[in-house]
This record gives structure tokens, C-alpha cells and sequence, in this order.
């Protein structure tokens, strides 16, 4: 009986393998498929980097038991190697150097989460401490996305000039839908702050208007150089804090269980949907530009995603050519989630690149150093 149990049992675990390499190459090359058709191939690419734990798993496992069977979960692997390049990166981690050359433009992307209005009253030093961190790394420019503001009135709480003169960038642009007004003195939207003069400035807005429905862009003039910086936020999850919760720990409640679940699917499928749109425009505008682009962004996939595959298709990724490991920017849901993106023409050279671990938001702030090369 031993060897007909141990032959079932070898075919359970060679067919798992197999299963989960296939599953890991769909969620790699996740991007080749358009969600409109193919949206369910969205949690593929959210899972691919915990098919690949357990495609070592079994490498490893296989070892010890059969060597020759390693071989599955290589193929798979080496099948990936192209998407893998910008899900993980293995390399030493190099300090990032504060002090630049005039040469270098330095980039800053941060989803600041409403600059923390939401805690004014009770931690008014949390506002202070981004502003603090923001001025330590000196970017020249600076793209913040959920950004709770007043361009008109002077007693809001985050009142455009007081912010200004807090990170010394003369220039900005701000966009805002105007159905989003967070209070009757605050908007919600993105901005682009600059320590260049901003030639020109475009807000693009598609319907229906709704939450994550536009996105920017400003030309500035560094020296004799106009560069185009593309700042967007592509379409949320929306999840609420009972969402989180749920995700982070599931009840027992069977009942509550279905609904729950049905309810984060349905915001997964909307959240795949509506970025697959999104991207679409944000490409049509970046392929458009008469100058070198640089795009900063939350992008709310991850990066074997059809959104984050569509706005980068022909431009560098600053992470993919400096960063290392994982590159987490969102605290929530799961460890892998890098959806904060620095994109630059490959006119630029990148030169370095940081995510900065502090918890001010619920993102963390990510920093690039990138030098034009003209020729």
C-alpha cells in the first residue's frame, strides 16, 4: 500500500507545483490582459509575489526529495525573469546621498494622506513633521496626491501660501474636483509644488467626475531644459477601516463573512476597471508631450499590473533602476503593495532613489535623483 500512496501523494504535490507556476506566470504577465475582458486577472497580479514564496518552497522541498523535479518551479521562474525585474530587486542598498549637484533634479512623490487635517486638534506636530521630512530631502520638485487644502481662505488649517513658505518651492499647481470639497474651506485633490517656474499648467478631468477622475501636468524650466511632470492618482480601492480590519482579521461570523467579502470583491473589480480607463488617458497624454516626462504617481497596482504597464510602456522606472527589495509604499493589506511610482524619460539618467520609511502617512514618500542627459 505504501507505494501506490506515495505515488498519489508525488502526483498531488508535482501537480500543485505545476498549477502554482502557471499561476505565477498569469500574475506576472498580468498587463498582456485587458480588465475590461479580463479583470479578474487583477488578483493574479496582486498574489504573484506569494506564488513565487511558494514556487521556493517547493524548489526547495523538491531537493531534498526528487532534484530533478526543481526544475518546475525554475521554469517558471526563469519564464518571469522580465516582470520580476520590476517586482523585486536584488541588490545592496546604497545610502541615499542628501547633498546634490545642480546638475541633479530631484523628484519627491507622496500620497500625504489630507496632511493629516483629520488630527489637527489632537497631534498638530504630525503636519509639522512632514513638512520637516520633506524639507530634509530638498526636492525640487514634489508631487503630493490626497492633498486637503484652501487656496482661498486664510484661517483653513492648510492654507496654500502658509505651506509655501514651509517648503521654500515657489510654484505650484493645484487640482481639485470641485464635488470633492473635503470642508467648506478645504479642497481635495493633487498638487505639484516646484522650485522652477511652471510655464504652463493642465488639469485633466473625465467623467463622470468622480473620486481619482482627474490628473496634472506642468511644464518647468530648469536652466534652458522644459521638462513636463506628470502628477496622478489613479482609482482607490475605496476600502473603509472595516474593510482594512476585516482583511487583517477575519471573523468567524459566516454571514458577515459573505457580505464582507463580496463587498471587498466588488471594490477589487471596480478599482481594476476604472484604472484600466484611467491609465488609457494618462498614456494618450504622455505620449503627446513635446518634452522629456517625468510621471509621479499613486497608481493604486502594483507593478506587473495593465495600469502601471500602460503609463510606463517606454520610460524608466526609478525603483527597477535603483531601489531594492520589495520597494512597500502602501502600510496596509499586505507587505508587497508598491503603488507609488516615479516614472522618467529615458533621456534621464537615475541616479538614485529612496523610499523613506518614517509613518506619517499612509504611504511612504519615495525620492529620486535624475540627471538630463541631453544627448
Amino acid at each position: 500500500m505504501a507505494h501506490p500512496v506515495r505515488r498519489f501523494t508525488k502526483g498531488i504535490m508535482v501537480s500543485s507545483n505545476i498549477a502554482i507556476a502557471l499561476l505565477f506566470l498569469l500574475g506576472c504577465y498580468g498587463y498582456w490582459f485587458d480588465p475590461k475582458q479580463f479583470w479578474f486577472t487583477g488578483f493574479l497580479t496582486l498574489s504573484s509575489f506569494y506564488f513565487l514564496l511558494i514556487l521556493l518552497g517547493f524548489f526547495f522541498f523538491w531537493m531534498l526529495v526528487k532534484p530533478r523535479l526543481m526544475l518546475i518551479s525554475v521554469i517558471g521562474i526563469v519564464l518571469a525573469w522580465q516582470p520580476l525585474k520590476q517586482l523585486v530587486q536584488i541588490r545592496l542598498s546604497n545610502d541615499f546621498k542628501i547633498k546634490k549637484s545642480s546638475e541633479i533634479l530631484r523628484v519627491m512623490s507622496w500620497n500625504v494622506e489630507h496632511f493629516e487635517i483629520l488630527t489637527h486638534k489632537t497631534h498638530p506636530e504630525k503636519k509639522q513633521q512632514m513638512l520637516r521630512l520633506i524639507n530634509k530631502y530638498q526636492p525640487d520638485v514634489a508631487c503630493f496626491q490626497e492633498v486637503v487644502a484652501s487656496d482661498k481662505s486664510p484661517n483653513a488649517i492648510n492654507y496654500l501660501p502658509d505651506l509655501i513658505m514651509a517648503l521654500n518651492m515657489p510654484y505650484y499647481y493645484y487640482s481639485y474636483n470641485p464635488k470633492l470639497d473635503f470642508d467648506k474651506d478645504h479642497r481635495f485633490g493633487i498638487i505639484i509644488f516646484s522650485k522652477f517656474p511652471i510655464l504652463k499648467n493642465t488639469t485633466i478631468l473625465h467623467k463622470p467626475n468622480d473620486y481619482n477622475s482627474i490628473f496634472q501636468y506642468v511644464d518647468i524650466l530648469r536652466q534652458k531644459d522644459t521638462f513636463r511632470i506628470f502628477n496622478l492618482h489613479l482609482q482607490s480601492l475605496k476600502f473603509t477601516d472595516q474593510d482594512l480590519q476585516y482583511i487583517d482579521e477575519p471573523t468567524i461570523d459566516e454571514e458577515n463573512n459573505f457580505t464582507k467579502s463580496r463587498t471587498i470583491m466588488q471594490k477589487f473589480k471596480s478599482g481594476f476597471l476604472k484604472r484600466q480607463a484611467q491609465s488609457q488617458f494618462v498614456k494618450e497624454e504622455v505620449d503627446k508631450s513635446p518634452y522629456p516626462v517625468i510621471v509621479c504617481g499613486d497608481f493604486n497596482d502594483v507593478p506587473n499590473s495593465y495600469a502601471y504597464a500602460t503609463i510606463g510602456k517606454g520610460l524608466q522606472n526609478s525603483f527597477a533602476e535603483k531601489g531594492s527589495g520589495i520597494g512597500r509604499t502602501y502600510m496596509h493589506i499586505s507587505p508587497t503593495l508598491r503603488i507609488d511610482n516615479i516614472f522618467a524619460d529615458n533621456r534621464f539618467e537615475i541616479k538614485q532613489f529612496i523610499r523613506d520609511n518614517s509613518k506619517l502617512s499612509d504611504h511612504f514618500p519615495i525620492i529620486t535623483d535624475l540627471y538630463y542627459n541631453k544627448q
